[in-house]
């Protein structure tokens, strides 16, 4: 992607790589070790490093940095679907497939989470299996508990 700049958090849970072009967020990933941030980033890369510190010290219950997602008509349905899952809630992904018109695709609705390359900001890790169990996130099962657990804990303060 043209004009892409990279910069890097470094988080409770390990360091997360931000891209950005001058029009949105492109991606937010986990990394195994922050690198050298990309000189001169675009202002929407800047402030999404500064929402997602606010996040993860508590003070940030959502994001409003511009995103620019790349997917399908059908994932980017799914993907504005978890933007509205609530700070501290979960949804099935059962309800998931319901939220986005298409009650019986449960299978494309956990591809199209599972492909969501802007970690966190579009909160795929609040998706949970029908009888509550924590399944598929590109992160490692242990930083979707540990994600849910903090929102919990952030909630219970508030």
């Amino acid at each position: 992607m043209p004009d892409t700049a990279t910069a890097y958090l470094v988080t409770p849970i390990g360091p997360l790589a931000v891209s950005a072009t001058p029009a949105g967020v492109t991606a937010v990933t986990f990394v195994t070790q922050a690198g050298r941030p990309d000189p001169d980033p675009p202002p929407c890369l800047t402030q999404a490093i500064a929402e997602l510190a606010e996040y993860f010290a508590g003070r940030r219950l959502a994001f409003t940095v511009p995103l620019l997602p790349q997917g399908t008509a059908f994932q980017t349905a799914v993907w504005s679907r978890l933007i509205a899952i609530p700070y501290g809630r979960t949804l099935s992904y059962r309800d998931l497939a319901a939220a986005v018109g298409r009650p019986r695709a449960v299978r494309a609705v956990g591809a199209a989470n599972g492909r969501n390359s802007i970690n966190i900001i579009i909160p795929c890790h609040r998706v949970i299996g029908a009888d509550g169990s924590l399944t598929g996130y590109g992160g490692g099962i242990d930083k979707k508990a540990w994600l849910l657990d903090f929102e919990a804990t952030v909630m219970g303060g508030r």
